[in-house]
């Protein structure tokens, strides 16, 4: 009888030791989560997007759009913190207040073309793609391509930039899955092969323009 009360309390120790070491695991994973993204619980951060490409309607949203922003909402929701959703035609919250997630390129996104003005300066629209580092990417029938970057002001600014819709969501999705590979700050190129067939499955980095990005362009005062 002694031995089997040893052998249960031994077993409750043990029990109790393995639920304390994945408790303090999972809450060093939140606190390195809500520090990245800069979310406070409670604390509402923004979701800015543009319209839909399309539409002449401000309040119009791509679909896909939708998803990067659902995308977006769980990380903010699963560090605690509310969101609140706006255009980007309507913004006028001072920068760097609280965390904000901006989707949409300059021509959709009135706030974006503020930030590559202001912060990302090494990035330039012309036609139908983006230059940046010296390389030109245009979207094809086999890889559309889209531009995730980050900045802090203090509060982090994440900035996803697709070249069509279908970017903004495969950059909001490698955004919640790589997060924890990610520096402070940062700016990648990602190209989705192949989105017609496989959606955004195929996400890849096609370069890590960090250096480049947050400077003028070639020319430009610094």
């Amino acid at each position: 009888m002694v031995d089997l009360l040893i052998n249960l309390l031994a077993s409750v120790i043990a029990g109790t030791a393995v639920w304390l070491a994945q408790f303090a695991i999972r809450r060093r994973r939140l606190d390195r989560e809500r520090a990245f993204f800069g979310v406070t619980p409670g604390v509402s951060s923004l979701l800015v997007t543009g319209r839909h490409h399309s539409s002449p309607s401000e309040l119009s949203v791509h679909r896909r759009d939708v998803a990067a922003l659902v995308e977006l909402a769980t990380l903010v929701r699963e560090c605690g913190g509310r969101t609140d959703l706006i255009g980007g035609a309507d913004i006028r919250q001072e920068l760097g207040r609280s965390a904000e997630f901006c989707v949409g390129g300059p021509t959709v996104n009135p706030r974006t073309a503020v930030h590559l003005r202001s912060a990302l300066r090494g990035i330039a629209y012309e036609n139908r793609g983006f230059s940046v580092g010296g390389t030109t990417y245009v979207n094809d029938p086999e890889n559309s391509y889209a531009l995730l970057a980050c900045f802090r002001a203090p509060a982090p600014v994440f900035y996803l930039g697709g070249l069509a819709s279908d970017g903004n969501l495969a950059a909001a999705r490698y955004l919640a899955k790589h997060y924890g590979d990610l520096p402070q700050e940062f700016c990648l190129v990602l190209r989705v092969r192949e989105p017609a067939a496989y959606g955004t499955d195929l996400t890849e980095v096609a370069a890590d323009v960090s250096d480049v990005a947050f400077k003028a362009a070639s020319g430009g005062e610094d």
